[in-house]
């Protein structure tokens, strides 16, 4: 992967969260322009940063090998447990996980479940995202609240 798809990647997982560069240049132990500087296609991060800038984001570092020419991990976005494209956040979701219900949802679980709101946050957007992608249309924050809700349902009241 190049520097540019690199800093797309960080700004786009970033902006999904409703997330400001400080805030995830703290969480990860690095400064703002260095992590600016990532996510403006400069600068040539080391392992280690990336691997503690994939924590704060609320996600891993994985690390393939792929021949030269060959298409592997070429995509951008693809899951590294299966290799299939992962569809990025629609805007009117990422919008929606800015509003202070989405994070007021994401905190009470997290509270439940015992996992940090980052982890979370990045987790309901996942979720949301994949839910969306075959419905084939826009949705609004009414339709995505009502996503939400069903998911703070299924997660905090598990059936027997």
């Amino acid at each position: 992967m190049d520097h540019a798809e690199l800093g797309r990647r960080l700004r786009s997982r970033r902006a999904a969260l409703g997330r400001t560069v400080a805030s995830v240049a703290t969480d990860a132990a690095l400064s703002v322009p260095y992590v600016a500087n990532l996510e403006n296609g400069r600068g040539n991060p080391t392992l280690a940063a990336l691997d503690r800038l994939a924590e704060a984001l609320g996600t891993r570092l994985v690390l393939t090998f792929a021949d030269l020419g060959t298409a592997a991990g070429a995509d951008a976005g693809t899951d590294s447990g299966t290799g299939e494209a992962v569809p990025a956040a629609p805007p009117s979701l990422v919008e929606f996980a800015r509003t202070r219900r989405f994070r007021s949802a994401a905190g009470s679980l997290a509270a439940l479940l015992g996992e940090e709101d980052r982890v979370v946050r990045a987790k309901l957007v996942a979720a949301l995202t994949a839910v969306a992608g075959p419905l084939d249309r826009d949705l609004h924050e009414g339709d995505w609240q009502r996503l939400l809700d069903a998911i703070v349902l299924i997660l905090g009241h598990p059936s027997s």
